[in-house]
């Protein structure tokens, strides 16, 4: 068993792993300002983005959710794993020994179950890939081969082969140091009525990774006409890696384009996906084992969002039937703003592009994407084709059921384009009675009114009342100082200083700030040499409250308003002035209220002591005054 994880471990790999470059393996991060990045969150659903990693500080902050913390935080949330693993795979991942306390460099670590599971996918596929070449797996290769796909394409889709036998790949496991439950676990390995037995028997293997690369599950591909296991393809079980709604094959190998290119395109299965790349289309992917859900696109719009406004494109490669149809009919009644940008691409003859690849080659496939057509107008010439337009009452009865469905269209200018389009389709010559009804339903939807859940605003959001103390307005301008000085703290101590732990708890007029001032005291104040997130972890540690971990966490990577890092010493003087000055003044205005109710003449000694003391605290205001507007009046006042 290995020992405790040292302090110094942590720190240094803390250290060395950028923040930036673990978080952008899963969202798509835009620079925002100086020492900034930002993307959509991958803990809340969210259509602009809120999230913010700070490099420079190794944070990262949600302002729509709240969530926040480390690079080792991060990756707890992200892939449900405990700290201690968090820490053992990023030291993996940089190559750190981590030399642990009661135990030495040599001892064998007790590895998180999720890293055991990783290591026994990992060991799996290796032995799969191995089997490939056997030759057992003719067959396999074959089924490859008669698809265009050589061994090179194989390889790097990381093709395997399940040999026969009950036991072959669970004996080869178990050798390598893995017991039954831990292959249990990563769905590799079954109990069978005789003991332990293999998951997979005579398929075709696809690795199925995480954005991290890492293999967490499996797809199999029936071969044999007498295999016996239900269905042509099978997956792995549900397991603590393998999440079928929340993964998509071939997304390790598309990510970088994807959020390049702002494109992704989705087919339907593993040879499909090959078959893109191939062809030149590399940002294909397909889900496994199961629809194509809200998850799945969640995960690729935070891939592809841009610094201010959606304009990625998501491609559908369905298949032009029934089943088509009423995919394109939900992805149209689901997020209007994504619906606009939302693309239906169908091979001829009912081809998937695996086929299409197959008998045309490759620029039939590249232009089959070409082609895509608007999800808009796929939907609605979907409803015209079940009508004779060739006759008065077949167009009539289109327009009547494809009205209503223009209608939910809720960008104005594009509303109005398809109800001009929708004329045209149909032959309608009066296309100002079109676009006039369709307006007309569109505005019963706004109302309330129209089909029964059609285009009906959502019911109001309940809104919480919070307690007045429980988070500062981050606009009050009365505050602003404080909450910047707060910030400048947290995110810059070597440059706050001296001149931050001079401040008094009393500078500080809201309840919360004032908390947090007297935990950054509590944790040894800025002079406790300590930086970036072992700093903020420092003072988040000094306190189980929950409302003020996730304010220390918001101003630990709230963005200061400057244009560039070089103006940072000045703005932090600046606002320390101004956090000061004000603090003063208020100890002013109590003096001056003091000197009123003592008499100069009956008190002469006490009113000239406090006149004195109310003459020095002017002066000392004037010069931080002076040294506030010097340092802090070029910046923006908001946060």
């Amino acid at each position: 068993m290995a020992g405790r994880l040292p302090d110094r471990d942590i720190a240094a790999i803390r250290e060395r792993v950028r923040i930036e470059d673990v978080v952008g393996e899963y969202v798509a991060l835009k620079r925002a300002g100086a020492d900034s990045m930002k993307g959509l969150c991958p803990f809340h659903d969210e259509k602009s983005p809120s999230f913010h990693v700070r490099p420079n500080h190794g944070l990262f902050h949600c302002f729509g959710c709240g969530e926040g913390g480390d690079v080792f935080a991060f990756l707890q949330k992200i892939e449900h794993v405990g700290f201690v693993e968090s820490v053992e795979q990023l030291a993996d991942r940089i190559g750190y020994q981590i030399n642990y306390e009661g135990g030495g460099t040599s001892v064998q670590r007790d590895r998180g179950t999720r890293s055991r599971l990783v290591a026994a996918n990992a060991a799996a596929h290796e032995f799969y890939v191995a089997q490939l070449r056997e030759p057992e797996a003719e067959t396999a290769r074959k089924y490859l081969t008669d698809r265009n796909f050589d061994a090179a394409a194989a390889h790097h889709f990381g093709c395997g082969y399940a040999p026969a036998g009950w036991d072959t790949l669970t004996k080869h496991l178990l050798r390598k140091g893995f017991d039954f439950k831990e292959l249990e676990a990563a769905g590799l390995s079954r109990q069978g009525q005789r003991g332990p037995i293999d998951r997979f028997h005579r398929r075709l293997l696809w690795p199925i990774r995480n954005l991290s690369g890492d293999v967490i599950g499996f797809g199999a591909r029936k071969l044999f006409d007498d295999d016996t296991m239900p269905g042509k393809y099978i997956n792995t079980p549900e397991t603590l890696l393998y999440k079928k709604s929340q993964v998509l094959f071939g997304l390790d190998h598309a990510k970088r384009e994807i959020a390049k290119g702002h494109q992704a395109v989705v087919v339907e299965g593993y040879t499909d996906v090959m078959a893109m790349h191939l062809a030149g289309i590399k940002t294909a992917v397909a889900s496994c084992g199961t629809a194509f859900g809200d998850d799945h696109l969640a995960l690729l719009r935070r891939l592809m969002m841009d610094d201010n406004f959606w304009r990625g494109e998501i491609i559908y490669t369905f298949d032009g039937d029934a089943a088509g149809q009423a995919a394109a009919l939900k992805a149209f009644s689901g997020d209007q703003k994504l619906a606009g940008q939302t693309y239906i691409a169908i091979a001829p003859d009912g081809q998937d592009p695996c086929e299409l690849r197959q008998h045309s080659g490759d620029a039939a496939v590249r232009d089959l994407v070409a082609r895509r057509t608007p999800l808009y107008e796929f939907v609605i010439r979907g409803l015209l084709a079940d009508h004779n337009l060739d006759t008065a009452e077949g167009q009539v009865e289109a327009l009547r059921r494809s009205v209503p469905v223009v209608a939910q269209i809720k960008d104005n200018a594009l509303r109005k384009a398809y109800a001009t389009k929708l004329a045209g389709w149909v032959g309608w010559d009066d296309i100002q009675t079109v676009v006039r009804r369709v307006g007309e339903e569109a505005k019963r939807n706004r109302n309330g009114g129209g089909q029964a859940g059609a285009g009906r605003a959502p019911a109001p959001r309940q809104v919480v009342a919070e307690h007045p103390a429980a988070r500062p307005n981050p606009n009050d301008p009365t505050l602003l100082p404080q909450r910047q000085v707060l910030a400048a703290a947290l995110q810059y101590p070597a440059m706050a200083g001296a001149g931050f732990d001079a401040l008094e708890a009393e500078a500080f007029t809201h309840p919360a700030y004032s908390v947090l001032r007297g935990l950054i005291a509590e944790a040894g104040g800025t002079a406790a040499g300590l930086g970036g997130a072992e700093w903020v972890n420092a003072v988040a540690d000094r306190t189980e409250d929950l409302t003020v971990r996730a304010l220390l966490s918001e101003l630990a990577n709230e963005p200061l308003p400057v244009k560039s890092e070089s103006d940072i010493p000045r703005f932090v003087a600046g606002v320390l002035a101004r956090t000061q000055e004000a603090w003063v003044g208020r100890q002013i205005a109590e003096l001056k209220s003091k000197l009123q109710r003592v008499s100069s003449t009956e008190q002469p000694e006490a009113y000239f002591a406090l006149f004195g003391d109310l003459v020095a605290l002017e002066q000392y205001r004037k010069s931080l005054l002076t040294q506030a507007m010097g340092n802090h009046g070029d910046f923006a006042t908001g946060a």
